[in-house]
């Protein structure tokens, strides 16, 4: 029996979804899992760095609907070269990364071919789907024909069983996870501190995709407080997206440019050393227009390097720490109490490294990719085996 995994978002383009699947099924057997996954820059030295069965295909599209010529002839042209795949390789099942656009495709392959998906969910996809009639309408199809869903989260898993209608019998929960031999702690070091530009500076980092939701305007908007009792302190954010510009805006009008550093999309091991070198890692995500954090799997890679968290009320975020113990959950639509808990936490340094050693501890107990995948292979196991009696009982 073999398996298709079917995602647009893979690496080495960036996405929390992408890499979770990566880290996943890098650890299953190559030989029951192809992998067929949308293209992007660099992919060709991605692919020859491993033995994965990998297929690149154009999987974006700019329309995810069906009744615009666009859309339902990207999703056509898609069908057909998935057709000529499944056959090709005797897929026996698919797993299907999103609803929209991934889903729509596998749905359209189950009723021609025969061949039963599951579903990945993570929270944000299904809210976002729900402000558009039709995108609602496909994925309520999708989900209905699926064999079960996966939700990232227990917090999507309860959006899919009361604001979708899956049974409870049709839900798994499997988290993302982290490499916790990448994302190790290591001490506080000048030299790496003086090559990042924050010196001796007390550090507020957040990383993540520069998007409304993620709550880094609020941060800045919490700065004028924090500098009230930590004049030197620095806000650096790492990442790329479409909101830079009005980040930028915001922080020079509040006139805390100078305390606010946008690094840009780093790489591997910058990444890490920011994680390791600041004092706190804060992701002040709120729900946006019904966006929200399914997870936060960037919660997980901080505390993985032995770093206290500060993560919002919205999504599935609280299931990436231990409240209280490893973090905080705090409200962030407003800029105070993320500016209060701050606040105590840069002027605790050693509360600070108490709560990061008790995180790294919980993450590499939980969450580290090896853990993970094989859950994910118990998982996948025990519904093959459940296939493959049906399949004996029908014939």
């Amino acid at each position: 029996m073999k398996t298709l995994l079917l995602s647009e978002i893979f690496p080495p383009r960036n996405g929390g979804s992408g890499r979770w699947f990566w880290e996943i099924y890098s650890r299953l057997e190559s030989a029951k899992y192809l992998l067929v996954v949308g293209e992007s820059i660099g992919q060709q030295t991605f692919d020859n760095d491993h033995e994965k069965q990998i297929i690149r295909l154009p999987l974006a599209m700019t329309e995810w609907g069906i009744a615009s010529w666009r859309g339902a002839i990207g999703y056509w042209k898609r069908v057909l070269q998935l057709r000529r795949l499944v056959r090709r390789n005797r897929i026996t099942q698919i797993h299907c990364g999103r609803c929209l656009p991934e889903g729509v495709m596998c749905l359209a392959l189950k009723q021609w071919l025969g061949v039963p998906y599951l579903c990945y969910i993570h929270g944000e996809d299904i809210n976002t789907a729900s402000n558009s009639r039709e995108h609602a309408f496909l994925v309520r199809r999708v989900l209905a024909n699926a064999e079960y869903c996966i939700a990232n989260s227990h917090n999507t898993a309860r959006l899919l069983r009361e604001e979708w209608n899956v049974g409870q019998a049709r839900v798994r929960v499997l988290h993302p996870g982290v490499d916790c031999k990448a994302f190790s702690p290591r001490p506080r070091a000048r030299e790496v501190r003086r090559q990042l530009e924050w010196g001796d500076r007390p550090v507020v980092l957040t990383v993540g995709r520069l998007q409304r939701r993620k709550g880094h305007d609020m941060l800045i908007r919490a700065l004028p407080s924090i500098l009230n009792t930590l004049p030197n302190a620095l806000y650096s954010i790492v990442g790329a997206g479409e909101e830079r510009h009005s980040l930028q805006a915001l922080a020079s009008e509040l006139g805390v440019l100078g305390h606010v550093q946008f690094r840009g999309e780093p790489s591997d091991s910058e990444l890490v050393r920011c994680y390791q070198q600041c004092d706190v890692f804060a992701l002040p995500n709120r729900e946006i227009d019904r966006d929200i954090e399914g997870f936060g799997m960037v919660l997980l890679e901080a505390q993985a390097c032995g770093r206290p968290v500060i993560a919002g009320q919205s999504g599935g975020t609280s299931e990436a720490m231990k409240p209280d113990q490893t973090g905080f959950v705090v409200d962030c639509r407003q800029p105070e109490e993320l500016a209060r808990v701050l606040t105590q936490l840069l002027a605790a340094p050693t509360e600070c490294d108490r709560m990061g050693a008790e995180g790294r501890r919980w993450v590499e107990q939980r969450f580290d990719w090896n853990v993970l995948a094989e859950q994910a292979e118990f998982l996948f196991r025990g519904h093959h085996q459940r296939n493959a009696m049906e399949n004996e009982d029908r014939s």
